[in-house]
């Protein structure tokens, strides 16, 4: 390892420093782990790196990144709709929960997990699963976890975001590539150098969220109905590079996902009505935190910083945020409004015949919940809300 400065010039406003740190990794693969310098401005970043890294070549990348989505994004200080005070100090739990076998680490980004984390992530789920039927008469459907790249490509997702994608493949289906493969494993070679020769078209990707497949599930139609709102639960996948961390940040995660779909006042309300039930469940589960405007990790993009303003000043996205330990906290549900951007990209037409019909979405990480919940009350049942006790504390 090496450890070296990489210039920043001209400098960063020091209200940058969390755009640029989830950024760094993303860089190079080189780069294991790295210290932004200055406060006001940031001048730099100290990064520890493999051998052999080029500081010339690694300060090049840095500078692309900087230059498409930081150099112009002006200084924010995110908008709280709601806030919530409760009692007691959370505290971080993870080892306490590896340590009683409850949270088995099983590789970067992957946790497994047993009791009481499999029952506490059950009630949550449910607990917002029955808001939305009551609420919003909503249909649910258990999607696979394969999602067609062409529906990727067709949401925009790999000009926004490729750094979060993970894509499935698998061998050519040709007996010389079978043994080809076979062959090689033999002789030692490299697994990764097989599967490059002999893999087929990526034509499929692991999903980062669910509501892809809703979209895709209603894509080159009419919406049955003046609005609609659909549900899921699902496995949904980011590759967070060396971001992963404990529950807080899974490449493997699950995602209770909604879907509103219809005129734009209807979608709006109902993305409001939700936000506040969620803060009232919120509240019930004494589980006090904030939610404030918030803007996706856009990368790499010409017009990454168009898409953040646009995001922050339209109040297009929101996150409920609850405290972990001390000043760290994590995002557990995002409360999307997306206009008719996935109306058209998906050709789903309002019912009225007026164009792209307009969409919302809210997405509640449930390993992230129930990890914020314990942080809170603690990995003992006996202290946690009473309606949550009797219903998974045994």
């Amino acid at each position: 390892m090496t450890t070296f400065l990489l210039p920043l010039d001209p400098p960063l406003d020091g209200s940058q420093a969390g755009e640029l740190a989830r950024r760094v990794f993303f860089v190079a693969e080189s780069i294991l782990d790295f210290r932004l310098v200055g406060e006001d401005r940031i001048t730099g970043i100290e990064v520890t790196a493999t051998a052999g890294a080029d500081p010339a070549e690694l300060t090049r990348k840095l500078a692309v990144v900087v230059a498409n989505d930081l150099a112009r994004q002006e200084a924010f200080t995110p908008k709280v709709v709601w806030r919530l005070d409760t009692d007691g100090t959370p505290s971080d739990v993870f080892d306490e929960l590896t340590a009683a076998g409850a949270a088995i680490p099983a590789g970067a980004g992957q946790v497994a997990f047993g009791e009481p984390l499999l029952s506490l992530t059950d009630y949550l789920d449910q607990r917002v699963r029955a808001l939305v039927a009551a609420e919003f008469d909503a249909t649910e459907y258990r999607y696979p976890t394969l999602i067609a790249t062409d529906v990727m490509r067709r949401s925009g997702y790999f000009s926004s975001f490729p750094q979060l994608m993970m894509f499935v493949s698998r061998l050519h289906s040709d007996v010389d590539v079978y043994q080809d493969f076979l062959n090689g494993l033999s002789a030692g070679t490299e697994l990764t150098d097989l599967l490059r020769a002999g893999a087929a078209t990526v034509d499929h990707c692991l999903p980062p969220t669910m509501c892809y497949h809703s979209f895709a599930q209603l894509a080159d139609a009419p919406l049955p109905a003046e609005s609609s709102v659909l549900t899921s639960r699902g496995k949904s996948f980011r590759f967070e590079s060396r971001y992963e961390r404990s529950l807080e940040r899974l490449w493997d995660f699950t995602i209770r996902e909604i879907v509103f779909l219809g005129p734009r006042r209807t979608v709006l309300a109902q993305r409001a009505r939700l936000m506040e039930l969620t803060f009232g469940l919120m509240a019930e589960l004494g589980l006090g935190g904030r939610c404030e405007v918030a803007s996706d990790p856009f990368f790499i993009n010409t017009d990454t910083a168009d898409q953040v303003w646009n995001q922050r000043f339209l109040e297009l996205k929101y996150e409920l945020r609850l405290p972990l330990e001390g000043e760290r906290d994590v995002a557990v549900c995002s409360f999307n409004f997306h206009d008719r951007f996935f109306g058209k990209a998906f050709g789903i037409g309002a019912g009225d015949g007026a164009g792209p019909v307009h969409t919302a979405c809210a997405g509640f990480g449930l390993e992230r919940l129930a990890y914020a919940f314990l942080c809170r009350h603690g990995v003992d049942p006996t202290g946690w809300p009473e309606q949550v006790r009797r219903a998974v504390g045994s």
